[in-house]
């Protein structure tokens, strides 16, 4: 199948360059949401826009859509993110807004479409600066719940609530943007993969089958705190003993079932070199695309904690900090998104992703979702590392095109 001449995917690569230039330096990206920086590289984005024949809106939530009219008001989106994480990569994010740009740009080329299509650039995807990820699309899902939010504080104390009334938008109106969906049919999201398994596999693109369920746990291990010298080693009750058994036979877990989980944060009371830990507690982040085995690696994980606390003589006490379903994406689009990149590349890979992206809010809005990853190398994100050969960034646009071309068709048959 013929490339399509109004498809410039080099032009993709081009201004993801200046962006480049634009928003970050010698640290890497700095488009950290609610910052002059990111409306800096947002207003870059609209000027990009206003040479096409679309709408662009800032909605309730902060998020951008910009809208070329169809024939029917039946709605095919292709999003992504401008904000990064501070000392970011090139690419996280505005791979997807300047990918979809240039798929907009085609479809605009051949007047209008059979359908509407839209592209978004959602509000503070990374959550960097407070800490909350996915705020616009979790608005436009409707799983936000403002009360949440409000008590968030940057490092220097400037609340969240504060920080986005800058730009317009409101906690209590942020929900309102859940409209933007009643005619959504379809969702495409490109991204890299930030991951190694593509570039081991040797192949530049793969079909995303849906993002990880996460279960995030804090967990206390209590026991006594003693001399270091003069408390045998039969009679402690070591926090820190208990903890350390499970972080790893967490890993083991994660084997057994097909999962990751990983134990990122170990917090020791007194934390003196002299003493015999008394307290120490732990996160546990437990990651599958199967409910029930994500719920059998938290079962075994809560087992192992209570055998290792009963083996050290120590209680153990678990508090959930965070939990979302597995998401699976739509079957059709995996089986469109699949063919496109055959077209394109020849050879392709499923894959599930470990990181959750704002396609996973608009999965949970109940609409068809599917996204395409292109190869990190070195696996490398969310760094000033994070790159993607030019090449397989060629392809990515490519493929996305090819997608949005098949995912129009079948939203106008919806």
């Amino acid at each position: 199948m013929a490339v399509n001449n109004a498809l410039n995917p080099q032009r993709t690569i081009d201004e993801l360059k200046e962006l480049r230039a634009l928003t970050g330096n010698a640290d890497g990206a700095q488009r950290v949401a609610w910052t002059e920086t990111w409306a800096k590289a947002r207003a870059f984005y609209k000027s990009k826009l206003a040479e096409l024949p679309v709408t662009v809106e800032q909605d309730e939530a902060g998020n951008i859509w910009a809208t070329l009219k169809g024939e029917s008001e039946n709605t095919l989106i292709i999003g992504g993110h401008l904000d990064s994480v501070p000392n970011g990569g090139w690419l996280d994010g505005c791979l997807n807004v300047f990918g979809g740009l240039e798929v907009l740009r085609r479809i605009a080329s051949e007047g209008t479409p059979p359908v509407t299509v839209k592209l978004v650039d959602w509000a503070d995807e990374e959550g960097a600066r407070f800490g909350r990820s996915l705020f616009g699309s979790s608005a436009v899902s409707n799983t936000m719940n403002p009360d949440d939010l409000r008590h968030l504080a940057d490092r220097d104390g400037i609340k969240l609530v504060d920080a986005v009334a800058k730009y317009g938008v409101s906690l209590d109106t942020a929900k309102q943007a859940s409209a933007r969906l009643k005619n959504a049919k379809a969702y495409l999201e490109l991204h890299i993969e930030q991951g190694p398994v593509l570039e081991s596999m040797d192949l530049p693109l793969g079909v995303v089958l849906g993002t990880f369920g996460v279960e995030r746990h804090a967990i206390r291990f209590v026991g006594q705190s003693a001399h270091a010298g003069s408390t045998p080693m039969n009679q402690r009750r070591d926090a820190l003993g208990a903890a350390a058994k499970l972080s790893l036979e967490i890993r083991e877990i994660a084997k057994r079932h097909g999962g990751v989980c990983t134990v990122g944060s170990v917090v020791t009371k007194p934390g003196i070199v002299t003493a015999v830990v008394g307290q120490c507690d732990i996160t546990l982040d437990q990651r599958h695309l199967d409910a029930s085995a994500l719920a059998t690696m938290l079962r075994d994980a809560k087992e192992a904690s209570e055998r290792f606390a009963a083996e050290e003589k120590v209680s153990v006490e678990w508090n959930r900090i965070w939990q979302i379903e597995p998401l699976p994406f739509y079957p059709d689009l995996i089986e469109m998104c699949d063919e496109s990149i055959r077209e394109t590349t020849d050879k392709v890979h499923r894959l599930p992703s470990g990181p959750l992206h704002d396609a996973a809010e608009v999965a949970r809005a109940k609409v068809p979702t599917i996204m395409l990853f292109v190869q990190s190398l070195r696996g490398l994100s969310h760094a000033k590392e994070e790159d993607t050969k030019e090449e397989h960034l060629l392809l990515c646009v490519e493929a996305l095109d090819r997608l949005a071309t098949k995912a129009l068709r079948w939203v106008e048959d919806r």
